[in-house]
């Protein structure tokens, strides 16, 4: 990962916790995928070797998925954090989900945000995301993060919009 370190393993804001994600986690992660439109395929097992895998490639590119805890009780509510995704370890893509309870509360701006600078710190000029067309609650967030439109695209799981954020 040559000009740019690695993301740290932590990450705090004035109402949240950010740790990398790791096999703990899988409880809280099958839930969160069983809220999917559709429910989730995976079992207990498979979300622990996905999220071991994901530590793995973390510790490999410098950069992975946040588990999202609130500071006042502790409590999982989500995920934030760089992935490779339709992107480049140059470039990596912003993701970020949290669990129903935890909509309309401002904590995936406030996670994302967190993500976005600790990654602009490790010298990365350019972030991108991708966000499905209907999902106009995360597009807010990344308006709110800086983040412009740069292309649309259709895609087998439908229409996905492109967007950038320039340091």
């Amino acid at each position: 990962m040559p000009g740019y370190g690695p993301m740290p393993g932590e990450l705090e804001t004035d109402r949240l916790s950010l740790q990398l994600r790791d096999r703990d986690d899988a409880e809280w992660n099958l839930r969160l995928l069983g809220e999917r439109d559709g429910g989730t395929n995976f079992d207990f097992d498979d979300v622990q070797r996905r999220l071991e895998d994901q530590a793995a490639t973390a510790r490999q590119v410098g950069f992975g998925l946040y588990t999202i805890r609130r500071r006042v009780d502790g409590g999982p509510i989500g995920y934030a954090g760089l992935v490779v995704g339709r992107s480049s370890i140059d470039e990596p893509e912003l993701a970020y989900e949290l669990l129903r309870a935890f909509h309309g509360q401002g904590y995936a701006t406030e996670a994302a945000r967190a993500v976005m600078d600790a990654a602009l710190a490790t010298g990365r000029e350019r972030l991108w995301s991708t966000v499905g067309a209907w999902n106009a609650p995360s597009l807010r967030v990344l308006e709110k993060l800086g983040f412009e439109h740069h292309h649309a695209a259709t895609l087998d799981q439908g229409d996905v919009i492109y967007l950038v954020r320039q340091r």
